[in-house]
């Protein structure tokens, strides 16, 4: 990524501070953090580096780091990296529960930071799955033309760039010499936890650190008309896979029956079920596997129900000035303005 373009998705830290504060209140209220199932993020204070953090009961950040060189304790993971905290396993959140139990002294608030991707610098792009709730897949039917009626056997697997990710509160991007058709996405995202290769369906839950919220921002002309029809390119531009704003524990939630809505300037443009998921979290997961090892630290995105703007009578696409929410309920909310880049 340029850093001409690095700064331009700069922009918006000191405003995502002020948007964390405001927007992600009623999240904070609703799941609250907790020193059993803590809500765990990253976060960045001034221009410092990421660092991981763990969100209180009363809704304010615990620097994971700074609390365990406080009380004398040595982490068994780097507290500046979220991928080395899932990959020291169980006892990484037994280290960050003692913490969170020593209650809200010295910690953060919202407002005083910047909170980034839970996973700022992933080492490996994003996988996504396509055409995973059966209405989505129906109002892109007419789309795809002759033979695309037919529902896949297996999960559609593409990835989106290391650098579509962004934080859960920045500014997405916006080049119309690029594209001036870019579409919402939102999606629950799978979080893995430890390696793993051929892993059976019924075994696959041991291999889920958590799930967060991402939004699978497209640019619709560059993935239908360009590139041969291939979707790299039209699912990776710079800034188009905001995530977050934290990753809740698999076991703090019933990742099956959850409630996503995405809104655009306030108006809900998609309002669904996991539950409609047409492959399962389990499932994915296997599939992925099979005969490619899955990481600890590496994002899944499960895929979008229906609603999107492409699909819609006329088509509907974001332009600056827009902001785009996602949310998961029992989760957290995204929010995200359109910002043209020049």
């Amino acid at each position: 990524m340029s850093e001409t373009r690095r700064d331009f998705l700069k922009l918006g830290a000191g405003a995502a501070a002020v948007a964390a504060a405001t927007v992600s209140g009623p999240a904070v209220a609703a799941p609250p953090g907790s020193a059993d199932q803590p809500r765990l993020l990253s976060f960045r204070r001034d221009q410092g580096a990421p660092r991981v953090g763990a969100l209180t009961a009363s809704g304010r950040i615990c620097d994971v780091g700074a609390a365990a060189k406080k009380a004398g304790r040595t982490l068994t993971f780097d507290p500046n990296s979220m991928v080395s905290l899932i990959a020291a396993g169980p006892r990484a959140l037994d280290e960050v529960r003692a913490l969170l139990a020593k209650g809200d002294a010295d910690t953060l608030a919202l407002a005083d930071v910047r909170l980034t991707a839970p996973l700022p610098s992933p080492t490996r792009n994003v996988y996504a799955v396509g055409w995973n709730y059966l209405e989505h897949f129906e109002e892109g039917a007419a789309l795809r033309g002759p033979g695309g009626a037919e529902l896949p056997e297996h999960p559609v697997f593409f990835t989106k760039a290391v650098g579509t990710v962004n934080g859960p509160f920045d500014p997405i991007p916006y080049d119309p010499s690029v594209s001036t058709l870019i579409d919402w996405e939102g999606e629950l995202a799978i979080v893995i936890g430890k390696r793993g290769r051929n892993i059976p369906e019924a075994s696959a839950m041991d291999y889920v650190f958590g799930f967060t919220v991402i939004n699978d921002t497209t640019a619709r002309d560059i993935q239908q008309k360009k590139h041969g029809g291939q979707w790299f390119k039209g699912k990776s531009l710079d800034g188009h896979g905001p995530m977050g704003p934290w990753i809740v524990p698999a076991a703090a939630i019933d990742y099956d029956n959850l409630h996503l809505m995405t809104r655009v300037n306030g108006v809900v443009k998609q309002d669904a079920n996991t539950k409609a998921m047409y492959f399962k979290v389990p499932r994915i997961v296997s599939e992925l596997s099979l005969g490619m090892e899955i990481q600890p630290g590496d994002v899944i995105a499960t895929g979008t129900p229906p609603g999107i703007g492409y699909a819609r009578k006329p088509p509907e696409f974001l332009k600056p000035g827009d902001v785009m929410e996602t949310e998961i309920v029992g989760i957290g909310t995204l929010r995200n303005e359109i910002k043209a880049w020049v």
